[in-house]
């Protein structure tokens, strides 16, 4: 082989290998945004377009010439390309050019999101995991401005219970400033710390599930590194730890007379979907006006918990068992509804928010805000690549 035939083949290599180089990074671009791509291109790498918007959502849209505010969690990963790519979004849609405002250890979201509110935001975006959400949930609610969620957390309970399009985010852009509109009820918890208070106590939102018990251990006690390599897997571990724990609790449902019982934990919710698709509280809505008070059980040892968790399955598929069989059981879930709820406890109990630690409290006051939140929400019902092949159809139609 001639020298000159060798470099030949070299160049031959650096070029096959430039121009894959070339067309990845053109893909990868994209798929981020398939505008930003001639259309001659998109059609030779097979970049999927844009899904079309409704013509009456795109005319609502674009005569609101909305000034959107984006509230992001910055220690989660991600959140500088979706700052790239949320600009974008609105700028080919004509939107003003949006506030992209940070939260810091001393304000999660609550006071900066009060602050592009006041500045003019039409529609505020909470980037982060429940806590963000959590957070600027507490300033939009009852303000009647849209709140958008563009979920980067662990758990992602309450975009898990919006059916949000999860890890799609140009779905969750597009939901976010194209979707539809829809209430949404808050909960709000009052606890008090000392045995001997009387309506003292700090005041807490959350729009997923509040509990006390073995349901607040298992939040305060999960480790930092196991939830960054687990995900919300890591709850079950710190679980195992407090599992032989009971408390004794009364409660009081509305003006109901109360009742008291020994219980692992006294959940209170608002939604009741838990990751994996378990229905933990089947009957929860975020929207009905309720919320729903869950108190559950397990004696036995491995044989109830074990029941437990096959009642817990059961129950997400529509089973549910007469009051009379459960008696005789080793475990129990019993439910009921109500506006608010009081729980006393005979010793102080930890307490969690939508997986926030909270610390103890001997009671508990919670009731809900129906109607509280305007939330964005899939216009369609469809994920991000069914919207993409009903965009494709229409095209080749």
């Amino acid at each position: 082989m001639t020298p000159a035939l060798v470099i030949s083949l070299i160049a031959l290599l650096v070029a096959v290998a430039g121009l894959a180089l070339v067309v990845s990074v053109t893909r990868h671009i994209g798929k981020r945004d398939p505008v930003a791509v001639p259309r001659r291109w998109r059609r030779l790498l097979l970049i999927k377009p844009m899904p079309t918007m409704e013509l009456g959502a795109a005319t609502a849209r674009s005569d609101a010439r909305e000034r959107v505010a984006f509230i992001a969690n910055p220690t989660k990963d991600g959140v500088a390309e979706l700052r790239e790519q949320a600009l974008r979004a609105c700028a080919i849609r004509y939107l003003p050019q949006p506030m992209w405002l940070y939260t810091t250890p001393d304000d999660p979201g609550r006071d900066i999101a009060k602050e592009a509110i006041d500045a003019g935001a039409d529609l505020v975006v909470a980037v982060g995991g429940d806590g963000t959400v959590r957070a600027v949930a507490e300033a939009v609610a009852g303000t009647g401005v849209p709140m958008a969620i563009m979920p980067m957390g662990t758990g992602n309970l309450f975009a898990r219970n919006l059916d949000l399009p999860l890890g799609d985010t140009a779905a969750l852009l597009r939901t976010a400033l194209d979707g539809a509109e829809r209430t949404a009820d808050v909960g709000w918890l009052q606890l008090v710390r000392t045995p001997d208070g009387d309506g003292e106590g700090e005041r807490h939102i959350f729009l997923v599930i509040a509990g006390a018990g073995l349901d607040a251990e298992m939040v305060a006690g999960a480790d930092d590194n196991l939830k960054r390599r687990l995900g919300w897997v890591a709850y079950f571990f710190a679980a195992v730890r407090h599992l032989g724990k009971r408390m004794e609790a009364r409660i009081t449902v509305d003006d109901g007379e109360p009742q008291t019982s020994r219980m692992r934990t006294v959940l209170i919710a608002n939604v009741g979907r838990l990751p994996a698709g378990i229905q933990l509280i089947p009957d929860a809505s975020f929207d009905d006006g309720r919320i729903d008070i869950a108190t559950l059980d397990a004696r036995g040892g491995i044989v109830g918990w074990t029941e437990l968790f096959g009642t817990v399955v059961a129950q997400g598929a529509g089973i549910r068992e007469p009051w009379h069989q459960r008696v005789w059981r080793t475990s129990r879930i019993d439910h009921v509804r109500g506006s608010t709820v009081e729980i006393k406890v005979a010793e102080p109990q930890k307490v969690q928010v939508d997986g926030e630690a909270l610390g103890r409290a001997t009671r508990i006051l919670a009731e809900v805000q129906p109607g509280a939140l305007v939330l964005r929400v899939p216009a369609t019902g469809t994920s991000g690549k069914e919207a993409v092949a009903d965009a494709e159809a229409t095209q080749a139609g």
